[in-house]
């Protein structure tokens, strides 16, 4: 479909999960307008497709694909929900010190289950246990699909069970202010009280941290329209408890505030039904156009230059070298073989990222 299209489908699963979360019957009229195969393309691009099928469902509507991918998301919720009892019992077990991430405990805001689609779990871990966690998680019938790359360890196990383990928030190559705050992030933490071992966020640290994170992809890649929806369930539950000095001067101190109010109004407009003015629009195109996990015309478009952003992928900064090939970083005299390696992988295992690349500089 071409932009304009794909922009009328997105507002179509804009209303249809506005609708959902509100607890409304989308309009009969509106819904017979709809060219349901479309939207559903475009839902499964925003990780929203659970939650547009609740509103068609409400509105009487069981269209095959979005039925299907509901009960998906159910059935995912259900186990990743198992999986993570079985993984926190044996962290319990062993001492380690935890902290669900994000999505984790977001969906259980959600008005219904699987309202909230996860893609996986995310769990902080005492850095210090990295190797004990990966027996661990094999031990528990999980794959380890990558390791000791990166700020999380990726664990995979059949038929749906993704896990990201994580030894910390951001990284050396994320902005130095999003890097330094949460360098020492334990020392922000709140002692669980029904474990030994497990530790949460504030209320506000909370938000302040999946706002952080959001912003982390909105400035490089993109992100997609289920973090406003994020927002908005976040704030209607917690709003009016949250203490807002304290959160705006946090958010000052990481260089966010401005970014954090923008999309707060945005998502609490776009999900009560208000209407956007021009400049929110602008943004909210920003977002729908990013789909969940960004894209590589946005990364192009948000560097500093086109020839900086080659150069960096040419010549990776040592940051970048020390986040994920910590083995050469440790061991410098290997420099020349990465360059090797890169361009080898370039032009196989990666040669439809790096097209997508050139595409977008040229364009």
């Amino acid at each position: 479909m071409d932009k304009q299209e794909y922009r009328k489908n997105a507002g179509d699963m804009l209303y249809l999960a506005a609708c959902a979360i509100n607890g409304r019957t989308p309009s009969a009229g509106r819904i017979s307008r709809m060219d349901l195969d479309s939207v559903f393309y475009v839902c499964e691009k925003h990780c929203l497709t659970a939650a547009a099928a609740y509103g068609l469902e409400a509105a009487g509507v069981k269209h095959p694909d979005f039925v299907q991918a509901k009960e998906k998301a159910v059935r995912k919720n259900i186990l990743l929900d198992v999986e993570r009892g079985s993984i926190l019992r044996r962290l319990e077990a062993e001492g380690i010190w935890y902290m669900p991430l994000k999505g984790v405990l977001l969906k259980d805001w959600y008005p219904k289950l699987g309202m909230r689609q996860m893609s996986d779990n995310d769990i902080l871990f005492d850095a210090e246990k990295r190797e004990r966690i990966r027996e661990i998680m094999e031990e528990l019938g999980f794959t380890c699909d990558h390791y000791g790359v990166g700020w999380d360890d990726a664990y995979f196990k059949e038929p749906v069970s993704n896990f990201e383990m994580h030894v910390e928030l951001f990284t050396v190559n994320h902005e130095d202010k999003l890097y330094n705050y949460y360098r020492n992030v334990k020392e922000r933490l709140i002692k669980d009280k029904k474990n030994n071992f497990g530790y949460h966020f504030s209320d506000e640290d909370f938000y302040i941290y999946i706002t952080a994170h959001e912003y982390k992809h909105y400035i490089k890649g993109g992100t997609g329209v289920r973090s406003l929806l994020d927002a908005f369930i976040y704030m209607n539950r917690f709003g009016d408890k949250l203490d807002r000095a304290y959160i705006d001067a946090e958010l000052g101190k990481l260089g966010i505030a401005e970014f954090e109010k923008s999309n707060r109004e945005l998502a609490m407009k776009l999900f009560s039904f208000e209407k956007l003015s021009n400049e929110e629009k602008k943004v909210l195109d920003y977002y729908v156009t990013s789909g969940t996990y960004g894209t590589v015309k946005h990364k192009v478009d948000n560097a500093d230059s086109k020839l900086k952003f080659v150069m960096k992928r040419i010549i990776p900064p040592m940051e970048i070298i020390q986040v994920y090939y910590p083995f050469v970083y440790r061991h410098k005299y290997l420099l020349p073989f990465l360059q090797v390696y890169r361009f080898f992988k370039a032009v196989s295992v990666s040669r439809h990222k790096v097209v997508a690349e050139l595409r977008a500089l040229i364009k």
